[in-house]
């Protein structure tokens, strides 16, 4: 068997690495060729040209390679149609994979599988109908996303999400770390999660102070943790937490240390964060949370018109709870956010039926993601 593969980041490197490591257990004559990273390498594809010239976002960013990247596009679709798999999967980075499909399905009937279905169900709905014309299967992280993707005309399984096979700490990670950094079982600890990206970053860490400066006063024994996101963000927080007062100074993690931070979690008796898929992470670990994020004044006009739902804390929507508070633009302020620390301090108890329900709907206790994905590749070859 023969299959293509695309990713485009570190994301999709480490969904494509499950995948084929799902499908060399089930058709170990596999053969694999394309664009990936060192975990999908690891599994045995050689990659066509390095993948971190794909991860690229944003106008400003993209704008300057516009050209390589239409090359790339074009080189990497006459790669998959002169082999002629049987089957080409494209992972996440719509932007790209779906053109090189669009490609491939304008010169063959080779099958087409996508990884990560678009979020239509927040907003702009018209991208699963896009995405038919060139796509004849879809593989979704969230139960609730097939009905969307079947109505805009392709077939469609939930395949689980990744954070239920992502591993969690071991009893000796949380003992080494809590005595490294000498936090005593009744100490609160408070993550501190801005993003992880400049810009989100840049943004959120002042709020991020203003509430520890704040929950400091009331709690003085509590430990603020931050651990950093890989990426040129680490440069920035280890700069601007230097000179936070020292109550509410936090403990910031390397992102290479990856023991600390998953007994971080596991320790933590709640995290503030920016809204995003790390609500999943602190689910997986039983961590009760409080969501916040802000974006330029543009940005918070055009999404609240486009936003077709409620909420956008994932822990929110799987559950089908709102038990997870969230604080977003204007209303992502300190005076706004302490009062909503304080109350799940005193009581964490929804929240955490809320993160058991939305574990258990993501797939944690079935077969392993990267395993139900590779059947469903394999049912439609």
């Amino acid at each position: 068997m023969k299959v293509f593969l695309i990713a485009g980041e570190a994301s999709g490197d480490k969904l494509g690495a499950a995948l084929m490591e799902g499908l060399i257990s089930l058709v170990p004559d596999i053969e694999f060729r394309g664009v990936g990273g060192d975990l999908m390498g690891g599994q045995g594809l050689v990659s066509q040209f390095p993948m971190h010239e794909l991860s690229v976002m944003g106008i400003a960013e993209v704008a300057p390679k516009y050209f390589h990247l239409k090359r790339r596009i074009r080189e990497v679709a006459e790669a998959a149609l002169a082999w002629q798999p049987d089957v080409i999967v494209s992972i996440d980075s719509p932007d790209f994979c779906l053109r090189v499909a669009k490609i491939v399905k304008a010169a063959s009937d080779i099958p087409t599988v996508h990884y990560v279905a678009p979020s239509v169900w927040a907003w702009r709905e018209g991208r699963a109908a896009k995405m038919a014309k060139h796509i004849d299967h879809v593989l979704a992280l969230l139960p609730f996303e097939p009905p969307y993707m079947q109505a805009a005309g392709m077939t469609c399984d939930f395949v689980g999400h990744p954070v239920v096979a992502e591993p969690l700490a071991t009893v000796d990670e949380i003992t080494a770390f809590t005595d490294t950094y000498h936090i005593t079982p009744d100490q609160k600890i408070m993550l501190l999660l801005p993003g992880s990206r400049m810009g989100e970053v840049t943004r959120m860490l002042p709020v991020l102070r203003e509430v520890a400066e704040a929950l400091s006063t009331d709690h003085p024994d509590m430990r603020f943790i931050l651990p950093v996101a890989p990426g040129p963000v680490s440069d920035l927080i280890y700069t601007e937490t230097e000179d936070w007062p020292t109550g509410a100074a936090p403990l910031v993690i390397d992102p290479s240390d990856k023991a600390s931070k998953r007994a971080a979690f596991a320790r933590a008796d709640l995290a503030l964060a920016a809204s995003g898929t790390v609500s999943l992470e602190l689910a997986a670990n039983d961590t009760p949370m409080v969501i916040a994020y802000d974006m330029n004044w543009l940005s918070r006009k055009l999404i609240k018109r486009m936003l077709k739902i409620d909420t956008v804390t994932l822990v929110n929507l799987v559950s089908e709870t709102r038990t997870v508070p969230e604080f977003l633009g204007e209303n992502c302020t300190a005076a706004a956010i302490v009062p909503a620390v304080e109350a799940l301090l005193s009581d964490p108890s929804a929240q955490k039926q809320a993160m058991s329900l939305t574990m258990k709907r993501l797939g944690r206790g079935s077969e392993a993601p990267g395993l139900r994905a590779a059947r469903s590749v394999l049912d439609r070859k």
